[in-house]
């Protein structure tokens, strides 16, 4: 597999222990794991696969630490890289923007140069609208641990098997 690091955003730990989830299960050290709120643009540069996970907060919005993040990374090179997001959010209580964080970092990193992986298809899941549902597909992996938290471990398991192969 490629050198992969997982970059995250989180308020509440929740992005943060799936991020930890998928370093388990990819055999991903913690040292190449990233909270964006410490790192530096600069730290992407020696991987080829980057995981980029976020929560949505209040109405699409992405988590706070992204704010400064994203503008950087979306004025670095990414080309020759293979990005695959992932993202928490709350599909009750805000269905009608679940994980749309991880479309605002999708529609931000367009022409960076990058190679995006990771759809999902939408089916199974339960919510209104999102942003990050384009062309039929999440652009990456949504997760609901609030509501859903029994079908994380099988669709976290399904999204690393397809990771595998990009």
């Amino acid at each position: 597999m490629k050198k992969t690091a997982i970059f995250f955003g989180s308020s509440s730990g929740t992005t943060e222990d799936i991020a930890g989830r998928l370093a388990g299960k990819l055999g991903i050290d913690s040292s190449d794991v990233y909270n964006v709120g410490e790192a530096s643009v600069e730290d992407t540069a020696a991987y080829e696969l980057l995981l980029l996970g976020s929560s949505t907060w209040g109405v699409g919005d992405l988590q706070d630490d992204w704010e400064g993040f994203l503008p950087k990374l979306k004025k670095a090179d990414l080309s020759g890289k293979t990005v695959a997001l992932f993202g928490t959010g709350d599909a009750s209580s805000f269905g009608d923007s679940f994980c749309d964080a991880i479309g605002i970092i999708y529609k931000e990193l367009q022409d960076t140069g990058c190679r995006f992986c990771g759809f999902t298809s939408p089916e199974g899941y339960i919510f209104d609208d999102s942003v990050a549902l384009i062309d039929g597909q999440f652009v990456g992996l949504p997760l609901d641990e609030v509501n859903e938290d029994s079908e994380t471990d099988g669709r976290l398991d399904r999204w690393v098997e397809g990771l595998k192969n990009n």
